[in-house]
């Protein structure tokens, strides 16, 4: 049953120079975006702010997440220039905080991590001062893939585990609930980087699974997190169970922070890089 979308959900179209700057600089620098590619609908907010999450290593994933917006196709070799171009469009935006994130890359043996180790080595030649954070997928758990993310020293490691064990299978058919907390915990017990992680609700999770959720990142040592409503992006994704309301929203916070989360943002249209500055 499609459901309607509530009104507290719904944001409107901006035009304004600061978003017609933000896309100018993007395409000058042939970058993607998460914005554009997984329509988040914070997207113009954030380009009102002179910001954007930068989306590397191409716009086709290697899975097929059945709640992305982001296609499964095979992709193209990886564009060396790109880490370099991130890092000049940190500058021509003048960010004082970056967040990268990735299309999963299974094909390649590290899964990506040298590429994102290298957008961070070229925007701290660029930029020292700029603060980053990185949105990573799990690198199949491989270590030395982690350790390149380790000895790279990003700001702030993202790892999303994007919901409740239960639903694992459904929503992330070649991802493993697990997996995912060790990602997590592997950063948090070989470094001091902080860790983060967030979820959707609305896919058809229960309270007491969500909690159990928390409980397992809190273990995992996950320092901040963030919950935000699924919204269905196609009819071809899954469909949306349930919207939570302003006031469930509230319970969520009140839950986390009995779980012990310090930092957290928890509201309906929050995603994963949403204020992220505003976390650390």
């Amino acid at each position: 049953m499609q459901r309607r979308l509530p009104e507290y959900l719904k944001r409107p179209i901006i035009n304004t120079d600061s978003t017609r700057n933000v896309r100018r600089i993007l395409k000058n620098h042939c970058l993607s975006t998460v914005c554009e590619n997984a329509r988040c609908p914070n997207k113009n907010e954030c380009y009102t702010k002179n910001t954007a999450t930068f989306l590397i290593m191409g716009d086709v994933c290697t899975r097929n997440c059945r709640y992305c917006n982001i296609s499964c196709e095979k992709p193209l070799p990886l564009d060396k220039d790109e880490p370099l171009h991130v890092a000049q469009a940190v500058k021509d935006l003048g960010l004082k905080y970056a967040v990268i994130t990735s299309v999963t890359r299974d094909d390649l043996p590290d899964g990506g991590a040298e590429h994102f180790a290298n957008c961070i080595y070229e925007i701290r030649k660029l930029m020292p001062d700029t603060k980053i954070e990185i949105l990573t997928p799990d690198f199949k758990g491989d270590a030395n893939a982690l350790n390149t993310i380790i000895v790279a020293n990003p700001d702030v490691f993202n790892h999303n585990i994007e919901t409740v064990s239960s639903l694992f299978k459904t929503a992330r058919p070649q991802g493993n609930y697990e997996q995912s907390l060790n990602v997590l915990k592997y950063i948090k017990a070989n470094s001091k980087i902080p860790t983060k992680s967030g979820l959707m609700v609305g896919l058809g999770e229960g309270f007491e699974q969500i909690e159990e959720t928390l409980t397992d990142l809190k273990n995992a040592g996950c320092d901040i997190l963030t919950i935000g409503q699924y919204i269905q992006p196609s009819k071809a994704h899954l469909e949306v169970a349930k919207y939570y309301t302003l006031e469930e929203f509230e319970e969520l916070q009140q839950l986390a922070k009995k779980i012990g989360f310090k930092h957290y943002q928890i509201n309906p249209l929050v995603r994963s890089s949403y204020r992220a500055a505003d976390m650390v």
